[in-house]
């Protein structure tokens, strides 16, 4: 019987605001994550780290998450997150099919969307949750055309998943979003710098 992680609710949601791990932060992307509130959860990309350099950077998350009740995501293949102890897998989509062996691993799944094809196949995987981006223009990305509230929610009607907005994200833009969706979507977010920013403040 495969191991549940402890957030892969038996009870409900799941964790409304995230840290997106990126090449450019560096080792600094330990004390971002040290920075989340309890509660919270990191997706790890750094797919271009060797793999013996991401299974340590994963094994440090892994860490801190157990102290911080922290939902472990890992971009890549279903088996390899389950072996590494994440809680779930991220799947972009041209691995969404996928998807049904992240379920019988007991894998959450969650999917990147960007425009409505990305929002269909995430809605096909019945992705569990769909990072819709970017809401506001963002460095991760530099010149990608920001969706903005009204298209952002159009994405995330489609997905047909519990939707985090990424890109550019802070705390007031994340309850400016929940004014705009008028309750009908509750959107979590997601975002690299503002963590990376918050872990600067707490050390100074």
């Amino acid at each position: 019987m495969p191991r549940r992680h402890p957030f892969s609710r038996p009870s409900g949601r799941l964790p409304q605001r995230w840290l997106f791990t990126d090449a450019r932060l560096g080792d600094a992307v330990l004390a971002a994550a040290a920075a989340l509130p309890p509660g919270s959860g990191i997706v790890i990309r750094d797919d271009d780290r060797a793999p013996g350099d991401r299974w340590r950077l994963v094994r440090h998350l892994a860490r801190i998450a157990k102290t911080r009740s922290l939902l472990l995501l890992l971009a890549g293949p279903p088996a390899l997150a389950r072996r590494w102890g994440a809680g779930g897998v991220h799947l972009r989509r041209h691995h969404a099919k996928h998807a049904p062996q992240a379920r019988r691993l007991g894998l959450i799944v969650s999917m990147p969307v960007h425009d409505p094809r990305e929002a269909r196949t995430a809605r096909r995987a019945r992705a569990d949750l769909a990072f819709v981006s970017p809401l506001h223009p963002t460095r991760s990305h530099p010149g990608a055309p920001a969706l903005g509230p009204a298209a952002w929610l159009r994405l995330a009607r489609l997905a047909k998943a519990q939707a985090i907005a990424l890109g550019g994200m802070t705390p007031a833009r994340a309850r400016a979003l929940h004014r705009a969706s008028a309750h009908e979507i509750p959107p979590g977010w997601a975002a690299i710098d503002h963590w990376l920013e918050k872990a600067v403040k707490r050390r100074s």
